[in-house]
């Protein structure tokens, strides 16, 4: 690892989620009506920056392991769990489009006075909470389907990293392509004066 927590990486880690929660306030994204828009395909800003992050956090991985500060191996790959990750992934859609939030954005709406995050946050931890209690009855089908372990792309492919990243570069494209004709169809993104009311 680059910065090891005992040497000061406490600190960077620190500075990193206050730069993140300051630059998602500021951008708009730490009110809900900019994630309820995401739903709606009037503003693509989310998934935007959201793309945006997965591409410079694959290059940066990569770069990281040419330049031999990083060891991919080092690194643990989750295994897929394909039912858990189906029903989990359309439960969180499900919060994010009634809440108005995700976990970081409802961190980031408490802190700049929103009531409704704290609501929000507070669902997460009940949720967590009964999701813990029940994990022996659950345990079955959050284990059921599973797929490879711990492979990534790369590995599951054969493909070279390099094409990896450029189909990822060129699915945020597309995708930034489909959402701006989108935008300019439902009547643009959300405005500093909507945010605010």
């Amino acid at each position: 690892m680059i910065f090891p927590l005992e040497n000061g990486g406490s600190l960077i880690v620190l500075i990193a989620g206050f730069l993140f929660g300051y630059f998602l306030e500021v951008s708009g994204l730490g009110s809900p009506r900019k994630l309820n828009a995401q739903f709606t395909l009037r503003d693509w800003s989310v998934f935007k920056v959201m793309f945006v992050a997965i591409v410079v956090a694959a290059v940066g991985l990569w770069l990281f392991e040419a330049a031999g500060w990083l060891r991919f191996d080092a690194l643990k790959v989750q295994t897929t769990f394909f039912w858990a990750m189906a029903v989990g992934g359309a439960l969180l859609g499900a919060g994010l489009a009634i809440g108005g939030y995700c976990p970081g954005t409802s961190v980031v709406g408490l802190f700049s006075g929103r009531l409704d995050a704290l609501l929000f946050m507070l669902g997460m931890l009940i949720g967590t909470l009964l999701f813990a209690a029940n994990f022996d009855l659950l345990q079955g089908f959050y284990q059921a389907g599973q797929g490879p372990k711990g492979q990534t792309l790369v590995a599951l492919t054969g493909w070279p990293t390099w094409l990896i990243l450029l189909l990822l570069a060129g699915l945020a494209a597309a995708g930034f392509r489909l959402g701006a004709w989108l935008e300019t169809r439902r009547g643009g993104v959300i405005s500093a004066s909507e945010l605010a009311e």
